[in-house]
């Protein structure tokens, strides 16, 4: 602890005890550093003074930080840096915002919104540029990669474990929070959760224990193997109402799926009598259906008049981003087939998952809400794709069951020399012919035939976890067919994780409806080399699909 003077209560000077340290006054100061220098601003100028008051040096900024290893972070007029003691330039160098020397390394931000680590030189300690870099502690800090995960590296920018979580602390004691798709964990330094539970939130170890909220509201000190020492706080939510809640789930489905069907998000704003007379509908009940859809955080009242809030305008049937289509199809045939989950499941059981596409292909009234639905998912999750592909620009992309072109076009804004063709379904193809789809080529075709088209590039968003591994094997083969050997292949898959159960209930959907399945990165490298591909490379987004790349062998 250090002798020094500490702010006043009033933050515009400092005291000795319970005496002001010097007599002049500031508008705003911060606390003392060693050698004993404190930020002050006066206005618009900033600048370090000593514990007596008096101006560390004659150079004014627009705002100073406190020292840390003899040197200050400043911002000037063309930008942040950092000062030595006597007010002077460490380096010549402008960034966009500078963090504080530790070890002789320092976090940056330049005027690309690139994060990094520099030396006092004021130049970058290694090549790698990152979404976000935070302080080294004791060697190792932790880094964001542009898809949004993080890891830890060594001050030579090389990667500590490798492993990459949803958020990450530094270490301390040995351990580091870490969250992934499950929750709050405590990992090694080899990347390794410490133990198989999960939090809701999780203190670091302090002497063996960590204070951690459990999902349920409960609060526990755990040990570092993860097992419960002293319980602080009942849950807030019993596993009894939490597994009500759980089973209750259709109610939201089905609230959702008769708003939209009655139309209701399109007549909002408006009174609720008004709405009710324009659908059509008991201006009582109506009043209980808006206030369930408030529950869900989709309507908004304001005095008499109701409102679509931002994720309830999703369910306007003509949004771009529409929802409406899938909170039928969610409530009608999809929900259908969850009935069969038991027959699924059965030891001997005959079932056998129904073609769906084939269904959808062939009936008119379900094939265009279908297609719309898928449209919608595809506008919203792929809108990173194409540059996360990083192509050349000049190939011929086959978009293997794409669609209504949708990811396509998207390719075509970022890469306007491609030429891409849209393998589909005839009845697809046929429905696309009445969209604007400028550039794109299409061919009528089967997944499970010859493609009959050649091409440098095939993408395949979200296809293969409709089948299972033989079916999905098949595809494959037809893509390396109609690839050049070195040519390459995306798929656009959510991945499960090795361990852990997030994706389940998603990977239980596709089983009961498609008979396919979601899988993690091992099992598709399986079935990529099984096939005629080497997995090279898996690239993640800030969004739900990741990228695997594939080279054709």
């Amino acid at each position: 602890m250090s002798n020094f003077p500490i702010p006043a209560l009033e933050g515009t000077y400092h005291l000795i005890g319970s005496r002001p340290a010097y007599s002049r006054r500031f508008d705003a100061v911060l606390t003392f550093h060693p050698p004993g220098l404190a930020p002050v601003s006066v206005k618009n100028n900033a600048w370090h003074i000593r514990t007596d008051g008096s101006d560390a040096y004659a150079r004014r900024f627009m705002k100073t930080f406190g020292f840390y290893d003899g040197m200050a972070a400043v911002v000037s007029a063309d930008g942040w840096h950092h000062i030595d003691l006597s007010g002077k330039d460490v380096y010549p160098h402008r960034y966009g915002w500078c963090g504080n020397f530790q070890g002789g390394l320092c976090s940056v931000r330049d005027r690309q919104e690139n994060y990094f680590h520099i030396t006092e030189a004021g130049t970058p300690a290694y090549s790698h540029q990152w979404r976000y870099a935070g302080d080294f502690r004791n060697g190792i800090g932790v880094v964001q990669a542009n898809d949004g995960r993080s890891t830890h590296i060594k001050t030579d920018g090389s990667l500590l474990h490798g492993r990459w979580f949803l958020d990450l602390d530094v270490f301390h004691k040995g351990f580091a929070r870490a969250r992934d798709e499950d929750g709050w964990t405590h990992v090694t330094l080899a990347g390794e959760p410490a133990y198989v539970r999960r939090f809701s939130a999780v203190e670091p170890f302090y002497n063996g224990q960590s204070r951690v909220e459990c999902f349920d509201g409960g609060l526990e000190i755990i040990g570092e193997n993860g097992a419960t020492i002293t319980e602080l706080r009942s849950p807030l939510c019993s596993d009894f109402t939490e597994l009500s809640r759980d089973m209750v789930g259709f109610w939201r489905t089905q609230t959702i799926a008769t708003a939209v069907a009655l139309g209701v998000f399109e007549q909002l704003p408006a009174p609720a009598s008004a709405m009710a007379d324009q659908c059509g509908l008991d201006p009582q009940p109506t009043v209980r259906l808006l206030h369930a859809l408030g529950e869900l955080g989709l309507v908004m009242q304001e005095e008499d008049t109701w409102h679509a809030t931002t994720k309830g305008s999703y369910l306007v049937l003509g949004a771009e981003l529409t929802l409406a289509d899938a909170a039928l199809e969610y409530a009608g045939p999809l929900s259908d087939l969850w009935n069969a989950l038991p027959q699924v499941l059965r030891a001997e059981s005959s079932w056998q998952a129904a073609d769906i596409f084939a269904e959808v292909a062939g009936d008119e009234q379900r094939l265009i809400p279908h297609h719309r639905m898928l449209r919608s998912y595809a506008r919203h999750d792929y809108v990173l794709v194409p540059s996360a592909l990083a192509l050349g620009g000049g190939e011929h992309v086959i978009d293997a069951g794409g669609g209504l072109g949708t990811l396509g076009q998207t390719l075509l804004k970022t890469y306007p020399g491609l030429s891409v063709t849209v393998l589909e379904r005839p009845q697809v193809v046929a429905q696309a012919a009445l969209m604007a789809s400028p550039g794109l080529a299409w061919k009528a075709g089967d997944l499970f035939l010859p493609w009959e088209i050649a091409g440098d590039v095939v993408v395949l968003a979200r296809v293969l976890h409709n089948w299972a591994d033989p079916e999905a094997g098949q595809i494959l083969q037809h893509a390396r067919a109609s690839l050049p050997k070195g040519g390459q292949l995306f798929l656009v898959e959510m991945l499960l994780p090795e361990a852990g159960f997030s994706g389940a209930l998603c990977d239980l959907h596709l089983l009961v409806s498609t008979g396919g399945q979601e899988r993690p990165e091992s099992a598709y490298r399986k079935l990529l080399e099984e096939n005629g591909f080497a997995l090279t490379e898996v690239r993640r987004i800030p969004a739900l699909p990741a990228i695997l790349v594939g080279i054709a062998q």
